[in-house]
């Protein structure tokens, strides 16, 4: 027999009653019953119930183990008694009778308990992840992980897709985030950097004449965390294709994620055909550019019906052009108690307020706005808004280009507070027509937008003749659920139009050449049109683990601060290593 197991705890079966087994593991759970002692034996593959009674040699020791003693188990496999049976485990008709217990590794006093699922401080979890990474759920979620990886891959090759490694140390370049660094002790004084996606390494493939790449690809940001962003890197599943436009892209991509979603939904619905929806209408329905399909409510403009009203407020607002008044409807919600929650909620978020109208028995609109209105525009607002009695609408008023982020917030939370989400579903879909540049308030200057490697549409003739800020560009996203799960783009390749696109940003032909002097230069030797995307392989993970926070699916992360309490990263170093890479500390004063 093997030294330590002829079976894993998660193989026994009916048929193996009667058999002599040798199982290793974690003792997960120990009950005394009246004399007997009852281990729950865990490993990898699953749990068997093992069991001890005084007469046997292997009792003595058996009192002995705790909780995560690893141990080997030598027994006879039988039926549980009859009433006994578990049905949720695969193991749970069987269990095995103790002989010998040999322990293999005890374990000290546990920071955090491994078994059931009970909250426990993060810092904790973090710091024993060795623990924490043995607790069923989280387990599960890195098995799931690994899964849908595989399925990944499996689709993209299927596709003709073939699997490229690019370099993790590369060059700085201004893509968005900042760089992680990384000193050169060859080169005193210069530095490499841990690529932010394999943009440019990804294109060039294209122009060295390979057709499809893909890759999972580990990417580095030194960016602030948050909950669906992990600090310092993440993985993509990154690809670009030659010879496409938008359309072929979405055609090879979206059975490939689709696919992915349906293997894993757990017989939840997935989008079948996804929509597609213009950035400009995506902010002005939803306030937001990764909407939640699975919430119904569709934000309306109502600016005609407050000009020139009693209620001065908007009708002031609306005597300049730029402003609008747009509502929220809210079905159901047509109490004074629940819209003065929404009006204390919106006080909350550094809002004035959010006004409101509620419809009551009769069709008649109730508060201040109705009142000021009149009923001639109240029962004009709620039929536009398809609403009835019992309902309410909220209204944002001003500058849509500064309120529609308050404004989707305002959607996400009535379609919570009013149950209205369906949360068993994943509702996916592609938005496009991004704008190419956006007015850089803080620095008064035009910048890049989304992706500065981006097709403009209409090409170097639009760059050169409309104003940058109406320019569109051959970028999309993929929505779910409310998270940006994928990012892409056609790409500009060609040089005049590059380095044109990058001079409105005020980069000059000289720093893209120093910049991007590999990329440029390939654009010289014939280059393909090719396009691509990104698509974020933790948040597809989280969305399908059913968690909304990137550390339940990651094997070690890092905490809110970017620290690492596992492995004490990042740490000081030696004034040898320092020496070594000509650097010295000029740290912050205290």
């Amino acid at each position: 027999m093997h030294r330590y197991r002829s079976h894993t705890c998660g193989a026994l079966r009916e048929a193996d009653i009667g058999q002599d087994v040798r199982l290793s593991g974690w003792c997960h759970r120990i009950r005394d019953h009246g004399g007997l002692l009852f281990i729950d034996l865990r490993d990898h593959y699953g749990m068997t119930q093992c069991v001890v009674d005084p007469d046997s040699k292997a009792f003595s020791l058996a009192e002995k183990l705790r909780a995560e003693w690893v141990v080997k188990i030598d027994g006879k496999v039988r039926r549980r008694p009859e009433g006994t049976d578990n049905p949720e485990l695969p193991t749970g008709i069987v269990e095995v009778f103790i002989n010998e217990i040999e322990v293999l590794g005890e374990a000290g006093e546990l920071p955090m308990p491994v078994f059931g699922d009970q909250e426990y401080p993060e810092e904790i979890r973090l710091k024993y992840r060795f623990l924490d990474l043995r607790r069923e759920k989280l387990h599960q979620n890195i098995m799931t992980r690994g899964a849908i990886v595989d399925s990944m891959r499996a689709r993209m090759k299927k596709a003709g897709f073939f699997e490229f490694q690019t370099p993790i140390l590369t060059a700085s370049s201004p893509e968005g985030a900042r760089d992680f660094l990384v000193p050169s002790r060859i080169h005193p004084g210069k530095f490499y950097a841990l690529p932010q996606a394999p943009q440019q390494y990804k294109q060039l493939l294209m122009m060295s004449g390979f057709d499809r790449y893909f890759q999972i690809a580990p990417c580095f940001r030194d960016e602030d965390p948050r909950a669906d962003r992990l600090p310092g890197e993440f993985y993509q599943l990154d690809l670009e294709m030659s010879f496409v436009t938008q359309e072929d892209v979405f055609a090879a991509m979206e059975p490939v994620i689709t696919g992915v979603f349906e293997e894993f939904a757990n017989g939840k619905p997935v989008t079948k055909k996804w929509p597609r929806i213009p950035f400009a209408e995506s902010l002005r329905k939803y306030g937001t550019d990764k909407p939640d399909l699975r919430n119904p409510l569709v934000m309306q403009d109502v600016s005609e019906h407050f000009r020139g009203s009693g209620f001065k407020v908007f009708a002031r607002m609306l005597e300049d052009a730029t402003n609008q008044v747009w509502a929220i409807p809210g079905p159901g919600g047509g109490s004074r108690a629940f819209c003065d929650r929404m009006n204390s909620w919106a006080q909350g978020e550094g809002q004035p307020g959010l006004g409101y109208i509620m419809w009551r028995e009769g069709g008649e609109g109730a508060g201040p706005l109705a009142n000021n209105i009149g009923p001639e525009r109240t029962a004009a607002i709620r039929d536009q808004l398809g609403l009835k009695e019992g309902d309410a609408a909220f209204f944002v008023a001003g500058d849509p280009s500064k309120f529609w982020k308050f404004a989707g917030l305002a959607r996400t939370k009535l379609g919570e507070e009013l149950n209205l989400i369906d949360k068993d579903r994943f509702e996916l879909a592609w938005i496009v027509d991004f704008p190419m540049y956006e007015y850089n308030e803080e620095d008064k200057k035009v910048d890049f937008s989304h992706n500065p490697f981006s097709m403009p549409q209409g090409g170097l003739e639009a760059l050169e003749t409309q104003d940058p800020l109406t320019i569109k560009a051959f970028q999309y996203d993929i929505a779910c659920n409310g998270y940006e799960i994928a990012s892409g783009g056609i790409r500009n390749h060609r040089p005049q139009a590059m380095v044109k696109a990058f001079e409105i940003a005020g980069y000059g032909e000289e720093t893209v050449i120093e910049r991007f002097g590999g990329m440029y230069r390939a654009f010289q030797y014939g280059a393909p049109p090719h396009g691509g995307m990104a698509a974020g392989v933790d948040r597809i993970v989280m969305l399908l683990c059913g968690t909304n926070n990137l550390r339940e699916i990651s094997l070690f992360p890092m905490n809110q601060r970017a620290e690492d309490l596992l492995m004490g990263a990042p740490s000081e170093v030696s004034l040898k290593q320092l020496r070594e890479l000509h650097i010295r500390l000029n740290l912050p004063q205290s």
